[in-house]
């Protein structure tokens, strides 16, 4: 009820009115049944936009922190997240993705639509990262098939690592439906599951028009924070450098 309310009453009117997000091949999602939305990252808005394209409710699965903090702070965060449709991990997983993939199984076994971001974090540049199979996992083992959806723009009306962005039209791409069937029962191959994450990237790609780069965002977003760090050092040590050629003996000369 609380997200009916949030999507059609309280939330998703202002943020209509205020940016006028524009979609595209939403026919492409059934009226009914399970189905999974494969989408790019690049805002913390994405997870607002892309369902408010859909008359369907859209779930996604968050990290279980969100529901269970205590407090005041905490009941309101955990009904604002569980408003929001999103749902905690599922902890009796040996690890978080297990448990997030239990999760999944549990929505789509509900005849549901499940969101996921294969990339698995943010993308810090704009770029399209590498992704993980657990999407090509999920569809093999509950038969669902597989959308692709590119999310344009969220990283300007809100950027990371900034409270506020800038104003601008968000638009939602949602591509035909891919069907993995011809796959049943290889859920266990890792080439199988690469291949299958890599098409669906492509297709992800396609549909944001971002540059694809062949690597975990996570490990891209670990070398960019080395680079700067040396950069930093560098620059650190050519001023003490050029600091210290400007001591008294190199005024003497």
């Amino acid at each position: 009820m609380l997200y009916w309310f949030l999507k059609w009453i309280a939330l998703g009117p202002v943020l209509r009115l205020v940016f006028r997000p524009k979609a595209y091949g939403v026919d492409h999602v059934p009226e009914e049944g399970p189905a999974i939305l494969a989408s790019n990252h690049l805002s913390y808005a994405d997870w607002l936009f892309m369902p408010l394209t859909l008359n369907r409710r859209v779930t996604f699965v968050a990290k279980a922190e969100y529901f269970t903090t205590p407090g005041v702070k905490g009941w309101f965060q955990k009904k604002f997240f569980t408003g929001a449709g999103q749902v905690p991990i599922d902890r009796s997983g040996a690890n978080a993705a297990d448990g997030a993939m239990k999760s999944a199984m549990k929505i789509l076994a509900e005849g549901d639509l499940f969101g996921i971001y294969p990339e698995g974090t943010r993308s810090h540049d704009g770029k399209l990262y590498r992704g993980k199979t657990g999407v090509a996992r999920l569809a093999l083992e509950t038969g669902a098939p597989v959308i692709p959806c590119a999310v344009v723009g969220t990283d300007v009306v809100a950027p990371a690592g900034k409270v506020y962005g800038t104003w601008t039209r968000p638009v939602v791409r949602f591509g035909k439906p891919l069907d993995f069937s011809r796959y049943a029962g290889m859920e266990n191959d890792r080439y199988i599951l690469r291949s299958i994450t890599d098409e669906i990237m492509y297709e992800i790609m396609r549909l944001s028009g971002q540059e694809y780069v062949d690597l975990y965002a996570g490990k891209a977003k670990e070398l960019d924070k080395e680079a700067k760090e040396k950069a930093k050092q560098a620059a650190a040590e050519q001023a003490a450098q050029e600091k210290a050629g400007d001591g008294p003996e190199q005024k003497a000369s």
